[in-house]
């Protein structure tokens, strides 16, 4: 079977967000189970996809809203509001239907579309509803906005959020509803959506090919937390573990965050080391005493904590953060409310500097995630075969 994966941006080897991660993995379980992928999108300016032979690039876009000016944010408001779009689709309408149309075809002979995300399915809505299909739903996208527009402080903010919730509702249902097959990242998406448990499945993802056995290195930081913070469901955890959790933690508690953070958190927290971008995430999470996993909004599922029990890392997590995750390691503590949460942080830190790192062997945790993993394509490439031959019939 030869499948279009249309997604808003192609692999091109380094993947640097959840999003990305998410990607190669569901790409590269396709192709474990017998599938031919092709992938339609955009790559970030600069970039290059990393597998040209099997790509199909429909130019650069960079669709960071945190580091546009003004003027951008303004006109894709605009365009979007005339369009009647979300703001996210009306970012990627930078060529023509007609140009899209062109590169599709250039594809064939395929048998179906997989439709990665909403983005770029929402841009070009109708012109992708001549073959089967699969939807990936990454998030309950809808929802995530509406909690954005409920956490935001600006009217503006809130009022933008809410048009796109309202937007997001209405096109996550319709790709839905159109998909022959859904995959989504947790099983309470599927139930989000009114999906009978038959149309859709829950993909267990994986952050690595493999996991191999390290060297445990010395402690550079009693705590590490890792994310692209500029994205609002992250910023809401993230803003909640450092007002009402670091103020309950031992002083001597050191503090790490990396990634891509707003400039009014880094003048916020000086107590706090902010590194910014890190060369190598996993090294950055390894020299890492405790990770507090801290998804107050969104849905889906957190790749952090997927890595994190990969790797054998200790860790205090809100149920936010293991939601999709039917085992949980035995060092990984479950706490939503900040006194339990900033207790368990300085129980598993203190003993830490003792000497018990209270390391696990994550080889069995991604094990089990990658047969359910290549169960769940194996059940949705099923059903999208089967459709094909009604269809054919």
């Amino acid at each position: 079977m030869h499948l279009l994966f249309v997604t808003s941006l192609v692999p091109d080897g380094e993947p640097t967000t959840g999003y990305e991660i998410a990607n190669a993995a569901i790409i590269d379980g396709l192709r474990k189970a017998g599938a031919r992928v092709t992938v339609l999108g955009f790559t970030w300016p600069g970039k290059k996809s990393s597998d040209p032979q099997n790509t199909i690039v429909l130019g650069e876009v960079d669709v960071r809203t945190d580091t546009a000016g003004m003027a951008q944010k303004l006109a894709w408001l605009s365009r979007a509001v005339v369009a009647g779009l979300t703001v996210s689709s009306v970012k990627l309408r930078v060529i023509p239907q007609s140009e899209l149309r062109a590169a599709i075809a250039s594809v064939e002979p395929f048998d179906a579309y997989v439709l990665n995300g909403v983005a770029l399915a929402g841009a070009f809505e109708h012109v992708f509803s001549d073959k089967p299909s699969i939807f990936v739903a990454h998030n309950v996208e809808h929802r995530s906005a509406r909690e954005n527009s409920e956490a935001a402080e600006g009217t503006v903010q809130k009022v933008l959020f809410a048009r796109e919730a309202k937007l997001l509702g209405g096109l996550e249902a319709r790709l839905c509803s159109k998909a022959d097959f859904v995959f989504t990242l947790a099983e309470d998406d599927g139930k989000t959506f009114g999906l009978p448990p038959e149309r859709f499945a829950a993909l267990p993802l994986v952050t690595r090919k493999a996991v191999a056995a390290r060297p445990i290195p010395a402690i550079a930081h009693d705590l590490g937390l890792i994310g692209t913070w500029t994205w609002q469901p992250n910023r809401i955890g993230l803003e909640w573990f450092l007002r009402h959790v670091k103020p309950l933690l031992d002083p001597a508690v050191s503090i790490a965050v990396a990634g891509g953070t707003p400039g009014d958190l880094l003048n916020a927290w000086p107590g706090v080391d902010f590194v910014g971008k890190v060369p190598d995430a996993t090294a950055f999470v390894e020299s890492c005493a405790v990770i507090p996993l801290v998804s107050r909004a969104g849905t889906g599922v957190q790749l952090k904590t997927i890595e994190t029990f990969e790797l054998g890392l200790p860790s205090v997590a809100t149920s936010r953060s293991v939601r999709g995750i039917a085992s949980l390691p035995a060092n990984c503590v479950v706490a939503d409310e900040p006194v339990a949460f900033a207790a368990a942080l300085n129980a598993m830190v203190a003993r830490a500097k003792q000497g018990d790192r209270q390391r696990l062997d994550g080889t069995a945790f991604h094990a089990s995630q990658v047969q359910k993993l290549d169960a769940a394509i194996r059940r949705g490439l099923d059903r999208l075969a089967s459709a094909k031959r009604k269809s054919a019939g």
